[in-house]
């Protein structure tokens, strides 16, 4: 079974435990709903190691033990022909995510623990790199943004300094799975020194990338 099936898997029994844990948990003692704030990190090889970041979270506790949640993370830094082990480019520019899952433990009364697993894009604003011939010797590389599905699987730890204050801190593998798509090489002719160019297939491909994140939210 592939990898992503594998993750399609575990998301789905973490859903279906919804119906078996609800009716175990009272939460007349836990908001609903949570707006958080956080910073984000994300550890790439081809942003030189780790790439800052920072986002906010919805979440919708149905219970003491089940929530849904809903991130979105900007990561401002801007990588110029980027290829992290892959086509040529594929993680240029800056990075947008975005994830729904859900979150699944144990909560206490003044800390919880928890996992989480999320499904959802990552976004690079430069990651489609391809090469064009703009005159009989001369080439442009063209970037537009490529869009990749992502999964995330993690633990968290929250604290609860009062009622209506969370802080949390999570970490996970943030798995972007690169789909089977078209790019170009440049080549040039050992004779006239004219460019040229050489397609080629990129393979599908699962790339895993540690994520940490800390924050707060208020509860209400």
């Amino acid at each position: 079974m592939k990898l992503y099936k594998r993750l399609a898997v575990i998301v789905g029994l973490l859903c279906l435990s919804l119906c078996s844990l609800e009716g175990q948990a009272q939460s007349d003692d836990v908001p609903k709903f949570e707006l958080g704030a956080q910073f984000t990190s994300i550890t790439k090889p081809s942003y030189g190691g780790t790439e800052p970041g920072f986002g906010g979270r919805f979440t919708f506790n149905l219970n003491r033990s089940v929530a849904l949640e809903a991130v979105g993370n900007f990561f401002p830094h801007h990588c110029n022909y980027c290829s992290g082990g892959g086509a040529f480019g594929d993680n240029s520019g800056n990075i947008t995510q975005g994830l729904v899952g859900v979150k699944v433990g144990k909560r206490f009364e003044k800390w919880g623990i928890f996992g989480k697993a999320r499904a959802g894009v990552v976004s690079f604003s430069e990651g489609n790199s391809q090469f064009y011939l703009s005159s009989p010797n001369g080439f442009a590389v063209v970037q537009s943004r490529a869009t990749h599905f992502s999964t995330d699987l993690g633990a968290v730890i929250e604290f609860y300094p009062s009622k209506r204050i969370v802080t949390r801190f999570e970490a996970g593998d943030t798995l972007i799975h690169y789909g089977r798509r078209q790019s170009n090489s440049l080549t040039f002719d050992p004779t006239t020194g004219a460019p040229g160019l050489i397609p080629f297939t990129t393979r599908s491909e699962i790339r895993h990338n540690f994520q940490f994140a800390a924050g707060v939210g208020w509860r209400f």
